[in-house]
């Protein structure tokens, strides 16, 4: 299986600069995305080639918007607010989706951030997350706090649910893989500058406790750090400002978390960093992981 994730930030606007190419050419089996950032109307036509898409798009205009493309639909798909579009040969229908039970991940259940599903065609989930973005506090003041407070509101919330999913995929039988943008850098070796963003928001100490606490033998393995142990990076997004790109000063944010038994069949993983600042798809690379049946 060939199974990547990718931040698109905004499906027109990547779509413009050539990523309907870039789909149809890397063969993919299964792909994440997280900011397609579109209402289901305003949709491009063809934008997920031949691939079943099933999506959860959120109520926020423009913002946010998670989706799993698959070869076949899903046989199980979950959501925070119980309901999912699908998209299957250009034909769009709303979909019922199981609703995940939580409390703490109510107040997020219309922004577009998680979605799963259960495989057609391997006993796997599948999950695409876009995790809130937090503030630095209390570095930026008082100001910051509540963008703060909510992000540490959904770590704390989605830890469960990932114990949660996690052992029920098991007792089914089925591998489970995260995948998305974690707006974390967990290490120092996953961004550049680290020296000097200590106090940033994505590589504050509870955020990298947290992602921390979610790893383990037998629960969750980084795919890629497991592959590159001793890489710097490699780097999945960049700043569209300045020389970050040019100089390779980024972050490691997007992520394939996965359960034992399938991160031990990933054989290679891969960063489709463009060529060129100018041949950019998005602010984020693809992460490509290839796991052996």
């Amino acid at each position: 299986m060939l199974i990547g994730t990718h931040n698109v930030n905004g499906i027109r606007a990547t779509l413009n600069r050539g990523w309907a190419q870039w789909l149809a050419a890397r063969g993919l089996d299964v792909l994440a995305l997280q900011e397609v950032r579109c209402r289901a109307a305003d949709l491009p036509a063809g934008a997920f080639g031949d691939y079943v898409a099933t999506l959860d798009l959120g109520t926020l205009a423009g913002r946010n918007g998670v989706a799993l493309l698959t070869r076949k639909p899903p046989v199980r798909v979950r959501t925070f607010n119980g309901a999912a579009l699908q998209i299957i040969d250009g034909s769009h229908s709303q979909i019922e989706a199981d609703q995940i039970a939580s409390k703490e991940l109510k107040p997020y259940a219309d922004e577009g951030r998680y979605i799963e599903a259960d495989l057609a065609d391997q006993p796997l989930r599948v999950a695409s997350l876009y995790l809130p973005k937090g503030a630095s506090w209390p570095a930026d003041g008082d100001a910051a706090k509540p963008k703060y407070d909510r992000k540490m509101a959904f770590l704390a919330g989605f830890a469960k649910l990932l114990t949660k999913t996690r052992r029920e995929a098991a007792a089914e039988g089925r591998g489970f893989l995260i995948m998305g943008d974690f707006n974390i850098a967990n290490t120092r070796q996953d961004l550049r500058n680290w020296r000097g963003n200590q106090k940033s928001e994505g590589f504050l100490p509870e955020e990298r406790e947290w992602f921390t606490s979610i790893l383990g033998e037998r629960t969750l393995h980084d795919v890629v750090r497991r592959l590159h142990p001793e890489a710097e990076g490699p780097y999945s997004w960049w700043s569209w400002r300045g020389q970050a790109f040019v100089n390779d000063t980024g972050w490691r944010i997007d992520y394939h978390l996965a359960s034992p038994d399938l991160a031990s069949r990933a054989t290679e993983a891969v960063v489709d960093r463009e060529d060129s600042y100018e041949a950019r798809l998005s602010d984020h690379a693809p992460v490509i992981v290839r796991y052996a049946s």
